[in-house]
């Protein structure tokens, strides 16, 4: 990164998670008690970008893949759970959109780990060809057969920003030009005009979180809030539907 960049790049991922969080809060206020109040909608769109694209970065930075897709599954699996208990329906929410993200993502690097290894193996780059059209084809009927959060097109959204990252282990001078920030977020968005191609109406001012991703500074952020992030979504939903229930038996 260069200086002139390094100055201007000031929000960390933590930070961007913190906005994020902020924006869904706003976002779900507006959902649950005042859902003619377009403004709240709006300003809460910009929470999926900034959350689709830290989940790109954390598969490219994690320690343990598996542990980081067991983590957000597993959360993903858990509130699938709690809510059906509470509602009697199947509600595959935003951990279920990014695991399958994360399948996805995990299965594009091992294909190009093969096609741009140093003794290129076609056996090897035909069958992890084959496995990443797989979870892709996966994720499409997944989204067939439930109502999953953002539905196909919010899968992809890590997956597009992802694309062109440069595995682990892997030497290249095409990945090398082509793994950059700017490359990253035009991935993003080009997922998120399907996305608003799908859907329509206040899904258009999700752009709104560009400029903030333009700002990443590429750290993660001194203090450590992973299990924050995973926490904050199920409570505050938890807790705004508490407040609501007591409204009504006030009322």
């Amino acid at each position: 990164m260069s200086t002139e960049r390094a100055k201007i790049c000031v929000l960390s991922g933590n930070a961007l998670k913190i906005i994020a969080a902020i924006s869904m809060l706003i976002d779900h206020i507006g959902l649950i008690f005042c859902p003619q109040i377009t403004l709240l909608r709006i300003l809460g769109r910009m929470a999926f970008p900034i959350f689709a694209f830290m989940i790109a970065e954390g598969c490219r930075y994690t320690r343990s893949k598996l542990k980081y897709f067991l983590s957000v599954s597993g959360m993903g699996v858990a509130y699938l759970i709690v809510f059906y208990l509470y509602s009697g329906v199947i509600y595959m929410s935003i951990f279920i959109t990014f695991s399958l993200s994360i399948i996805m993502i995990y299965a594009l690097q091992a294909f190009k780990r093969a096609f741009f290894a140093s003794k290129v193996s076609v056996a090897n780059i035909l069958f992890s060809g084959i496995a990443f059209a797989a979870t892709v084809a996966f994720s499409s009927a997944m989204n067939e057969i439930y109502s999953i959060d953002y539905g196909f097109f919010g899968t992809l959204a890590p997956l597009f920003a992802s694309m062109c990252h440069k595995p682990e282990n892997c030497s290249n001078a095409v990945l090398d030009k082509l793994d950059n920030h700017l490359i990253s977020l035009l991935g993003l968005s080009i997922a998120l005009i399907g996305l608003y191609a799908v859907y329509g109406g206040v899904r258009i001012f999700a752009f709104l979180s560009i400029p903030l991703l333009l700002l990443y500074s590429g750290k993660r952020g001194k203090i450590k809030m992973k299990y924050f992030f995973y926490i904050f979504y199920p409570a505050h939903i938890l807790a705004l539907e508490a407040i609501y229930i007591l409204l009504q038996i006030i009322k």
